[in-house]
């Protein structure tokens, strides 16, 4: 698939949101992580979807089978915390997000208590 083609698959499956069918967005989504499941963005994306309708474990797997651009990796953190989070994992999802901010302001500026 060329870049192209996954930016359109990408672009329709965010008009399909946009206009209330999720469902087929999901599918487009679930299309692009199959062909790559280490696509960040598609990713992100089917996570969101699986997160949306209470599938963390599913979620958590997407997620770590990616790899995520440097830019993404907010949306790497926030959802891979939420996933850990609706697995039960409070405290494993506290550390994720612990992690994230102290690789952006450093330890010592985290607003988290220590």
């Amino acid at each position: 698939m060329t870049a192209e083609e996954r930016q359109f698959l990408l672009t329709a499956a965010w008009l399909f949101v946009r206009h209330g069918q999720q469902h087929r967005a999901r599918a487009l989504v679930e299309a692009l992580t199959e062909a790559d499941p280490r696509d960040g963005v598609s990713a992100a994306a089917l996570a969101e979807f699986m997160l949306a309708e209470g599938e963390g474990f599913e979620a958590l797997k997407v997620l770590r089978a990616a790899d995520f651009p440097p830019e993404l990796a907010r949306a790497e953190a926030i959802l891979e915390t939420r996933a850990l989070a609706m697995t039960g994992r409070t405290e494993e999802s506290a550390k994720r997000w612990k992690r994230f901010l102290e690789s952006r302001k450093g330890r010592g500026r985290s607003w988290i208590a220590q």
